[in-house]
This record gives structure tokens, C-alpha cells and sequence, in this order.
């Protein structure tokens, strides 16, 4: 990791930022953070959320933009130009929530009683709850409040900032609204008059980050036959599909976590996790599955192409059949996302680590690996220099019960959010009152 490179605010750009610094306002971020999270938007079916944050950044300041996917889902654009001569920057967050909130998905979550699995906000003292309402909506909120200060401050920009939020950004392919998920949001919002010379991504942890994760998934099925409960274990020609499932998981997470090993470098360690088994009939408990299937995630470093990550999956379930005849086994990639990288010394990512060593008063040095997979992987895709900063996570000493894991995502203390707010305003200052020929385009 080599040190940042120094590129110091003039006396009149670190007034600049002062005075919009200023301006951020943690009372204003929560109460619309509250609104936000209390507007229910499961992938695929955000664009409600989307619609309100289109008019509440338009009375901002911005000239903002609904942009519809289909009957339920959509995006927003907005624009604060600038003079003219300098950069484009796109504050990015998706806006969509990974879960429905709802019984249907019981046995996802569980009983799932916790106030950050819920599709309502509940606010006490600084602390926001409900679903989403720290990935993603406490991103939304914090971006806008950058925004929302930056304005209010009357900061000279001579490049032009735009605010992005879509649908679609979760890991998620919901065949009932469009096959909704994967990134398909953040396409169509670059597509349709959205792509900057720059990105800035939100997400935790609290590191600048030059790069993202893919992800790959598999079906693993574990082939018998048809069985019935009235027979005895040695009849003839009876074969349990579930039975040597539970062999196949075991010598499965061995592979994942040794996969995540082996193809480890720069900032990106690619986890994976067993996600379920599927088989049988629960209206049919007397009959015994002919498949059992197993599903599972591992995540794709960018300097891996999802193909080579399907060759080694091949590579393990030929291993494994070699030194198990007897399980009869296929398999599929029914989903792939290829990772994303930008230049650790473009000046974007440059640029965020100077407002984040400014704020913090220590060098950035190494990021603690990163596993995650967001929408900043697609915008590095398309040749988008992209920066990905955030905060600490999750939130410690909240007031009421929360989920275990990752729950709801939706339990956010404020206060939290605020020195990551001050860091991307650095790097908008630092960025937005340039020219071009300054940021060597």
C-alpha cells in the first residue's frame, strides 16, 4: 500500500469545506432517514422510495429526475451543474432492501421480531430502526445531507455533482418483478444519463476502497431415488439423495473456505457461503426426495473472471466424485457478477483517501480485506473510476433488540454516519472546484 498522495486544499478551498461541513446537519439526516426507511422497498419494487427521494432532492437544490423500469421499480437522477470546465461526480447508493418483511420469508429470517426487521421506521434518541435503514438508507440519507450542505453553503463548483440512488442493487434476482437485483438498477441509471468522469460509493466498512467483489452461485445437486418410509434400509434399489447430502456440505464448505484462500489479493477476500438445501415435499414427509440440492454463493475477485472461478468448482466436484463413486452428483452456475477494479492512484480514490486521513488524523494504510459485493463493482465495470467509503459497522449500544448476523441492516446510530459524511465532502471540495486539466482528464 503506498502512502496517499498529498495534494493540499488552497486557503480558499479549506474555507470551502469548513463552511459546508458547517452545514451538515445530523438532525436533518435522521429525520429523513426516518421518513425513508418508513417507505417499504424490497427489490424490484423501490420505486415508491425513489419517487420521494426524486422531490425531496429537487426542493434541495438539485434537478432531479424519476427514471421508471417498470410498473413498480425505478431510479433517481439529480444534477447541481457547475461553471463548467471540471469533473462530474456521482454520489451513488442503491435504495432497494434485500428482504420482503414479511412471513413469507420466515424461514430466511426466522421469526424475525427485531425492530431492524421491520418494514416500519422506529427512531429513538439518535438511533434510527427498520429495514434497510442502515444498508442501504442510511447511505441515501447521508449523500443527500452531503449534498443538501454543499448547496446550502454556496460552494463555487466548476464541476458537476450528481446524486444517484437505484433500484436493483441488492444480490438478489427476484424473478417476480423482472428478474429485479444483480445491479440491473445502476445499468439503467448509467445508461440513461447518469455516467460521471467519477463514482463515490457508500457502503461499510470504514476504509477507502479501490475495488469490489463479484459473485458466482451454484446449484449442487446430490441425485438418489424416489424413496417411501414403510421400507426397510436395504431394499433393493433405493437410493437416499438426503442422506449423502450431508456429506457433499461438508466436504463443500471445506472447498469454499479454501477457495476464498487461494484466490485472495489486493483489497479483496472472495467468502462464500453455503445458502441452503433444497428437497422433498413437506405435504409428502412419508417419501423420501430423488434430489437433494444444495445453493450457495462465493464471491469473485476482480483479477478472477467468473468463468475461471466455474472452472474451479468443476476442478472440486471432479475431486470429489473421484474419491466418492458413489455419490451421483451435478451441478449448474445459475448466476454470475464479474468483480470491479479502479486504479488505487486515480485521483478519485486519491482524493477520498485524503478526506479520510483528514478526518481520521492517521495514513489510510492497508484496508481490512473486503467481501462484500455492491453496485460499485458494475460502475468500475463500465470505466468508472470509483471510490467506495463508509463507516464503522454495526452500530454498538442500540437501545432496543436487534437481529443476530446480518438481520435487517436497519439499525443506525447517527452520529455514526456523520464523520463519513465529512470525508466525502472533502473529497466533492477537493474534486468539484477543479478543472479538468487539474484531475488530469
Amino acid at each position: 500500500m503506498q502512502p496517499t498522495v498529498s495534494v493540499p486544499f488552497s486557503a480558499e478551498q479549506m474555507m470551502w469545506y469548513e463552511q459546508a461541513c458547517a452545514r451538515i446537519d445530523p438532525k436533518r439526516l435522521q429525520s429523513l432517514l426516518f421518513d425513508l426507511t418508513n417507505i417499504h422497498s424490497p427489490t424490484g419494487a423501490a420505486g415508491a422510495a425513489s419517487q420521494f427521494m426524486t422531490r425531496h432532492l429537487e426542493s434541495v437544490g438539485l434537478s432531479a429526475r424519476y427514471q421508471p423500469m417498470s410498473a413498480t421499480s425505478g431510479n433517481v437522477l439529480a444534477e447541481r451543474r457547475g461553471s463548467g470546465g471540471g469533473a462530474s461526480v456521482l454520489l451513488y447508493a442503491p435504495i432497494d432492501t434485500h428482504l420482503e418483511g414479511d412471513e413469507t420469508q420466515e424461514i430466511l429470517t426466522g421469526k424475525a421480531p427485531e425492530a431492524d426487521m421491520q418494514p416500519s421506521a422506529r427512531m429513538i434518541d439518535d438511533w434510527v430502526f427498520g429495514l434497510g435503514a442502515s444498508n442501504p438508507k442510511g447511505m441515501v440519507a447521508t449523500l443527500t445531507e452531503v449534498a443538501t450542505a454543499l448547496i446550502e453553503a454556496e460552494v463555487p463548483l466548476v464541476g458537476d455533482l450528481l446524486v444517484g440512488m437505484a433500484d436493483g442493487g441488492m444480490p438478489v434476482d427476484i424473478a417476480g418483478r423482472d428478474h429485479a437485483g444483480m445491479s440491473n438498477g445502476v445499468f439503467h441509471l448509467l445508461n440513461r444519463g447518469g455516467s460521471p468522469d467519477f463514482a463515490v460509493i457508500m457502503k461499510p466498512w470504514n476504509w477507502v476502497y479501490h475495488e469490489e467483489p463479484g459473485m458466482a452461485w451454484f446449484k449442487l445437486r446430490v441425485h438418489g431415488t424416489l424413496g417411501y418410509a414403510g421400507v426397510p434400509r436395504d431394499i433393493p434399489g433405493f437410493r437416499s439423495s438426503v442422506v449423502p447430502a450431508a456429506t457433499v456440505i461438508q466436504e463443500l464448505e471445506r472447498w469454499i473456505i479454501d477457495y476464498a484462500e487461494r484466490n485472495t489479493s489486493g483489497q479483496i477476500k472472495p467468502h462464500g457461503w453455503i445458502a441452503g438445501v433444497r428437497g422433498g415435499d413437506v405435504q409428502r414427509p412419508a417419501f423420501p426426495s430423488a434430489v437433494t440440492e444444495i445453493f450457495f454463493d462465493v464471491r469473485v475477485n476482480p483479477r478472477t473472471s467468473p468463468a475461471d472461478v466455474k472452472a474451479q468448482f468443476a476442478a472440486f466436484v471432479r475431486e470429489l466424485q473421484a474419491q466418492r463413486p458413489e455419490l451421483d452428483l451435478d451441478w449448474e452456475m445459475y448466476g454470475s457478477v464479474a468483480g470491479g477494479s479502479t486504479d488505487p492512484q486515480n485521483w478519485i480514490i486519491q482524493s477520498c483517501q485524503r478526506g479520510w486521513e483528514h478526518i481520521e488524523h492517521r495514513p489510510h494504510g492497508q484496508a481490512d480485506l473486503l467481501g462484500g459485493q455492491t453496485d460499485g463493482a458494475a460502475l468500475r465495470r463500465l470505466g468508472i473510476p470509483t471510490a467506495r467509503i463508509g463507516w464503522p459497522w454495526p452500530a454498538q449500544g442500540a437501545p432496543l433488540p436487534v437481529a443476530e448476523g446480518l438481520g435487517g441492516m436497519g439499525a443506525t446510530y447517527v452520529p455514526d454516519l456523520i464523520p463519513c459524511a465529512k470525508k466525502i465532502m472533502y473529497a466533492l471540495i477537493d474534486t468539484l472546484t477543479r478543472s479538468r486539466h487539474e484531475l488530469d482528464l
